[in-house]
C-alpha cells in the first residue's frame, strides 16, 4: 500500500474513532484498555487493510470486537486480585456526552434498547460481567448501538440464526439488571449527589448513626485495588461493617489535599487526592461512588484506587 492509500485509509478509520472507543470501553469496562484496543485496531487496518473502504466500518467493528473478546478471555483466565470494578469516565452534565455517543455512518445517533449514557453506568457495566464475551458483543451491537440482526451477523461473521440465539441468552442474563435499570436521569443524579454528600459529611463529623441510616440493609462496599493498592479483597456487607471499614480507611490517610464532585458514568462521584504516604500501597487517588435502591438508600458503595483505572478522570488540582 502506497503512502497516499495509507493516508486515505487512516483518515477513513479515524472517522469511526468515537464509535470504536465506545464499543471497546463497553466491552472491557476499562478506559485505558479501550485506548489500547483502538490503537491495535488501527495498526491492524494499516497492516492488513480491508479490500473496500465502503466496508470499513463492519471490518473495524469485527476487529475491535475480536480484540476485545480476546482481552476479556485473558482477564478472566488470569484472574483479578480482589473485586473488579469498571474504570470511571467523565460524562459531565450533558445527557449524552460526546465521548460516549456513537454516530452512525449517515450522521444520526444510535437509539437502542439501552440509552447510551445508561450503557456506561456502573450498574450496566457490572451486569455485563455475567455475559460471555460473545454475548456481550452481540448485546452491545443490538441493544446499545442499534445494529440489525443482519448487521451484527455481517460484522461478527455469524449466521443470523446464531445471532438471535446468542442475543436471546444475553438478554436472559441481563434479566436481573432489567428489573431495576440504572437510567441516570436528572432526578437520580440529584438524589445520588445528596446521598453521597450526606454520607461523607456524616463520616467526617463522626456521626456513625447518621451514616448507617443512609445505607440499605443489604449494602455492599467494593474496593478495587487490583493488588496494587491497599483494598478489601472481599465485599464488605451490611451498614455497620461498611461504615466501620470506610472510617478505618479515613483514619489511615492524611487529610485530602484536593477533592471534587464530578459526574462519572452518568452519576456524581467524589474524586479525592491525598498527599504521598510512607506506605507505597496507600493510593494517592481515589474515586468513591454510590448506587441507590428504590427507597433512596445507598445499596452499593464503590471505591476505585488503581491508577490505571483512573486514567480517564482529571484529578482536581490542590489549591
Amino acid at each position: 500500500m502506497d503512502s497516499q492509500a495509507r493516508g486515505a485509509l487512516g483518515q477513513a478509520a479515524r472517522e469511526h474513532e468515537r464509535f470504536l472507543w465506545g464499543l471497546c470501553y463497553r466491552m472491557t469496562g476499562v478506559a485505558a484498555d479501550a485506548d489500547d484496543l483502538v490503537q491495535d485496531v488501527y495498526a491492524r487496518a494499516l497492516a492488513t487493510p480491508p479490500e473496500r473502504l465502503d466496508l470499513l466500518r463492519p471490518w473495524l467493528t469485527r476487529v475491535a470486537v475480536n480484540l476485545a473478546r480476546d482481552h476479556l478471555r485473558r482477564r478472566r483466565r488470569e484472574g483479578y486480585v480482589g473485586p473488579w470494578l469498571p474504570s470511571p469516565v467523565e460524562t459531565g452534565d450533558e445527557e449524552v456526552p460526546p465521548s460516549m455517543e456513537a454516530r452512525l455512518p449517515g450522521g444520526g445517533s444510535t437509539e437502542g434498547r439501552y440509552e447510551l449514557l445508561e450503557s456506561v453506568s456502573f450498574a450496566f457495566l457490572l451486569a455485563l460481567e455475567a455475559l460471555s464475551p460473545k454475548q456481550r458483543a452481540v448485546l452491545l451491537l443490538r441493544d446499545v448501538f442499534d445494529y440489525s440482526v443482519l448487521e451484527v451477523a455481517e460484522a461478527l461473521r455469524m449466521s443470523e440464526a446464531n445471532v438471535k440465539v446468542v442475543h436471546h441468552r444475553a438478554r436472559a442474563a441481563m434479566a436481573a439488571y432489567d428489573q431495576a435499570r440504572c437510567v441516570p436521569t436528572r432526578d437520580m443524579q440529584a438524589r445520588t449527589r445528596a446521598a453521597l454528600e450526606a454520607f461523607l459529611g456524616a463520616l467526617v463529623t463522626g456521626d456513625v448513626a447518621a451514616a448507617e441510616a443512609l445505607l440499605a440493609s443489604d449494602v455492599r462496599a467494593l474496593t478495587d485495588g487490583g493488588g496494587k493498592s491497599r483494598a478489601a479483597l472481599v465485599p464488605i456487607l451490611g451498614p455497620q461493617r461498611v461504615v466501620l471499614f470506610v472510617r478505618r480507611l479515613m483514619e489511615m490517610r492524611s487529610m485530602p489535599i484536593a477533592l471534587e464532585m464530578k459526574m462519572l458514568n452518568g452519576l456524581p462521584a467524589m474524586v479525592v487526592v491525598y498527599p504521598p504516604a510512607k506506605d507505597p500501597m496507600l493510593a494517592m487517588h481515589t474515586v468513591m461512588r454510590v448506587d441507590l435502591d428504590a427507597d433512596g438508600r445507598i445499596h452499593a458503595l464503590h471505591s476505585i484506587v488503581v491508577d490505571r483505572k483512573l486514567s480517564a478522570v482529571r484529578m482536581p488540582v490542590p489549591e
